[in-house]
This record gives structure tokens, C-alpha cells and sequence, in this order.
């Protein structure tokens, strides 16, 4: 199970990024794919996780309405478009996966493998 997160970088405040999560080593179809951030220092925060069967999804509070995430099943990748980016929006992003029991589960424990991070930073 490989799971590769790319696309973060440097962003003013408002403005856009977009993050991509590749997949490979397991049936995409199966699983739930949830992005998470984490800053020095604190706890790791879920920020929306995607059930790839039926395409539910869930945000973190402090995303909603700016945030969106999808995916394509076709090259077993989730997206994450980030929008109206704010300095506390600065983190290392991650997605991780985990089997899919039909509901959202945020805890980040439940998530069974992990990419790598990719870094984003918004400045004011």
C-alpha cells in the first residue's frame, strides 16, 4: 500500500492550492481516504475525509465552505482544493487510508496506512 501526497507549497493569504493524494496497492473502491494536517507542536487534525464507494464526504470545522475534496477512481487519487487559504491553514498535510465501514471515522488512530507529508504555508 503506497500512498503519495503531493502539490503543497507557498500561498498568500486567499489564495489556492491544490493537494493530490495517489494511491496504489489496494482496492480503491473499498476504502476511505481522509486528509489530515499537523503543526509543531499540537495534535494532528482532521480536515475531510472521502468514502471512495459512494463518494460521501465530512470537514473540519475550520475548512468548511473553503475546502473541497474528491476523487478519481480512474487513477486512485484524492484531491483536496483549498481555497481562500488562511495563515492558520499553514501545516504539513498527509492522507492516509483506511477501510471503509460505510460511515466517517475522524479519528486519525482508524486510518490503517499514511503517505508522506507535503507542506503548505500561507502568508499574511
Amino acid at each position: 500500500v503506497q500512498l503519495q501526497a503531493s502539490g503543497g507549497g507557498l500561498a498568500q493569504t486567499g489564495g489556492s492550492l491544490t493537494l493530490s493524494c495517489a494511491t496504489s496497492g489496494f482496492t480503491f473502491s473499498r476504502y476511505a481516504i481522509g486528509w489530515y494536517r499537523q503543526v509543531p507542536g499540537k495534535e494532528r487534525e482532521g480536515v475531510s475525509c472521502i468514502l471512495i464507494r459512494d463518494g460521501s464526504t465530512w470537514y473540519g470545522d475550520s475548512v468548511k465552505g473553503r475546502f473541497a475534496i474528491s476523487k478519481d477512481t480512474s487513477k486512485t487519487t484524492v484531491y483536496l482544493q483549498m481555497d481562500n487559504l488562511q495563515p492558520e491553514d499553514t501545516a504539513v498535510y498527509y492522507c492516509a487510508a483506511r477501510v471503509s465501514v460505510g460511515e466517517h471515522d475522524t479519528y486519525a488512530s482508524s486510518y490503517d496506512y499514511w503517505g508522506q507529508g507535503t507542506e503548505v504555508t500561507v502568508s499574511s
